[in-house]
């Protein structure tokens, strides 16, 4: 791999412990992997010139559905919250075939390559009409990213109580079964890793209890991580007292759901105990503003 060195930044912007900045800055990078920051930096590499411009590490993207990227003007949804939105949407990607989910992979990864993100994560967590996990992947190798796409899944549909048209649902035993296959196929632990598999039962409105149990076993089994929508909207608790007989902070930590291998999304609604229990247990949270203010489910507890 070509030594790269990154020479007179203006501005280096490094994100270490200190938060440091750097002025006439330049970066050595070695094996795609930066050996050294400093100034008159001397090697023996290809040098680009990147006076006048900021230099930052690639932005990260905590929580996506790529396979939206194909769907996002749809003129009946434009005005519906998280229930009414996914309910005009459904049945639109249950005849999304493997193409369209390659494909809209491609678009929502090349969007995040042109605004600077170098990693994305990824939560697919519906395979109609034989969509695998690794459409995405191979899309994701194309352009380029760090890829961190999860293996979602639905397992509890209308006819269960749940929201999921029943045709989008899988069997739990095939979604683990599934899981353990992409795992072992695609996840690579390796430091620069360009892939690595998570494990994300989709939200407590569709999947079952036993199966977000089970899904964390796995998943500490085999060294990835977890992942899923929380605490959304004002509906999502509400479904989760009703249903749960507590809020999704108490749903999460009696499942297993807590730690520093687990990151939820959104979490527009957790209250002041729910976010001490995850500072403590040291879970991540995705935060989504666009998606927050798009579907009007208000916004997030955060600084």
């Amino acid at each position: 791999m070509t030594r790269l060195l990154l020479r007179g930044a203006d501005h280096l912007l490094t994100m270490d412990d200190a938060r440091r900045e750097l002025r006439g800055a330049d970066v050595l990078i070695d094996g795609g992997v930066i050996r050294e920051i400093g100034v008159a930096l001397r090697a023996d590499a290809t040098v680009i010139d990147v006076s006048g411009c900021v230099v930052t590490p690639g932005l990260v993207n905590t929580h996506h559905h790529l396979y939206q990227s194909l769907t996002r003007a749809v003129p009946a949804a434009q005005d519906a919250l998280l229930f009414g939105w996914l309910n005009v949407l459904y049945p639109i990607w249950a005849r999304f075939t493997p193409d369209h989910m390659f494909t809209s992979a491609q678009v929502g990864l090349a969007e995040l390559a042109l605004s600077g993100c170098t990693l994305s994560s990824d939560h697919l967590y519906l395979y109609p009409n034989g969509t695998r996990l690794e459409d995405t992947i191979h899309a994701a190798a194309e352009i380029g990213l760090r890829f961190q796409p999860t293996r979602g899944a639905m397992s509890i549909g209308r006819s269960q109580g749940g929201l999921p048209p029943d045709s989008l649902v899988e069997p739990e035993g095939d979604i683990l079964d599934d899981c353990i296959r992409v795992i072992d196929a695609f996840h690579d632990p390796a430091p620069g890793s360009l892939c690595r598999v998570g494990v994300a039962p989709c939200s407590p409105f569709s999947v079952s209890r036993d199966l977000m149990r089970q899904a964390a076993v796995l998943a500490r089994d085999k060294g990835v991580m977890l992942h899923t929508h929380l605490a959304e909207n004002d509906e999502d608790i509400a479904y989760s007292q009703e249903k749960f007989g507590c809020r999704p902070g108490q749903y999460a930590q009696d499942l297993g759901w807590v730690g520093p291998d687990v990151w939820h999304a959104h979490c527009v609604k957790l209250d002041a105990a729910e976010i001490a229990l995850f500072a403590e247990t040291g879970t991540g949270v995705a935060h989504c503003p666009c998606s927050n203010c798009r579907l009007g489910s208000g916004i997030a507890p955060v600084a």
